[in-house]
């Protein structure tokens, strides 16, 4: 006798099932990318109840001016951390968005963590920073390896990709592909602060 799955407040079946065809289609072959290097989602949109959270994410590097930086340090508050790249023309059809709630959240609650993405160099990434007025910082990784961090969430070529992180540094939801809009960042944002760093529910 099959057991009766559980009911999820905030995942459809479409969204976990299309979220899943991207993962293993990325997975298993780079057929398909064309010259881009990357497999770009269609903003799909993934929430995770505190119960379905696991570890917390480990993830540090260099920023853009050779500083360290570390997902730990915000142990506490609510991360968001957006994956992108100065060459990735979605990423830059999604900046204003992400800037805009960047610039609005409460930085004792919540803070923004860039993840640069396969940058040939700094300067490159550095001319983007300034194009769209970046008030945050990013880790250099123009490796791309840093994304294995989010196994499970993230594949190693999802440019552009958002991540929102609670306040235990577990992955709580996550976009692939470019922002849906500025409302949505805001509303999944919303969602995790809302749960005042409580511990599984």
């Amino acid at each position: 006798m099959n057991p009766q799955p559980r009911p999820l407040a905030r995942r459809t079946t479409a969204a976990v099932a299309a979220a899943c065809l991207l993962l293993l289609t990325a997975c298993s072959s780079l057929e398909g990318t064309g010259d881009k290097g990357y497999v770009s989602g269609n903003g799909q949109i993934t929430q995770l109840e505190r119960g379905e959270r696991t570890s917390a994410i480990k993830l540090s590097g260099e920023d853009l001016a050779g500083e360290d930086l570390s997902l730990a340090d915000f142990r506490g508050k609510v991360v968001v951390v957006n994956v992108w790249g100065a060459w990735c023309v979605e990423c830059r059809e999604e900046a204003p968005d992400i800037v805009g709630v960047a610039n609005e959240v409460d930085p004792d609650e919540v803070v923004f963590v860039g993840l640069n993405n396969r940058d040939p160099s700094r300067e490159n990434a550095k001319g983007y920073v300034r194009t769209f007025d970046v008030p945050f910082r990013s880790i250099f990784d123009p490796s791309g390896k840093s994304l294995l961090a989010f196994h499970g969430t993230l594949t190693p070529y999802s440019t552009p990709s958002t991540v929102i992180i609670d306040q235990q540094g577990r992955v709580a939801a996550s976009v692939l592909g470019v922002m849906p809009s500025k409302n949505t960042l805001s509303d999944l944002i919303d969602d995790v602060v809302a749960e005042g760093g409580q511990g599984d529910g």
